[in-house]
């Protein structure tokens, strides 16, 4: 059998649950009294999604979208392509978008696009890591979890090829796991 563990732990369980409530706070606080719509990117956010939406309060509905540039590889291809689940209204409503990563920029650039378009009153960004290193667009994130180097990482709702999102820690990739089932 190949030894398909991921590699080593940059985040644990515990840093992320902390992380996780901490935004939940500051989310809840910088809109009080406002109702919200979290528009969730699946598959990656799912698991970032139910723990940050127990922390938000009540005002709040979730919508889910897929969007991904990244096929089955370990790079972007730039192309995004989106796909609603359901009505996604977002009309006059202050809107968060969220992601498990801001990586090059392409996809959370693409559906903020989409749903200023929707006419959503305002849209901000909540991914859990940030890798600024590797923008290929203009994008600030507005909440984040975590920075992260230029390591591919999995767990806590990360993939690789659709596997390692129930890691609950995130781990870098190894190299040799590559092209390694699970």
């Amino acid at each position: 059998m190949n030894d398909s563990r991921p590699g080593r732990v940059l985040f644990s369980a515990e840093a992320i649950h902390r992380r996780v409530s901490e935004l939940g706070e500051q989310i809840r606080g910088d809109y009080a009294g406002r109702p919200l719509t979290i528009v969730a990117i699946l598959k990656g956010s799912v698991i970032f999604l139910a723990d940050l939406a127990r922390h938000l309060g009540h005002g709040v509905t979730i919508e889910l979208i897929e969007a991904s540039s990244y096929g089955d590889g370990t790079t972007s291809s730039g192309q995004v392509a989106i796909r609603r689940y359901g009505k996604l209204d977002v009309q006059g409503r202050d809107a968060i978008l969220l992601d498990d990563i801001a990586d090059t920029g392409n996809t959370l650039t693409a559906v903020r696009r989409s749903l200023e378009g929707m006419g959503a009153r305002s849209v901000r960004t909540c991914v859990l890591l940030d890798k600024p290193c590797r923008r290929q667009v203009d994008l600030v994130v507005d909440y984040f979890g975590f920075e992260v180097g230029d390591d591919f990482v999995v767990g806590y709702g990360l993939d690789y090829d659709d596997y390692y999102r129930n890691l609950p820690d995130i781990c870098t990739l190894r190299p040799e796991v590559v092209g390694v089932r699970a």
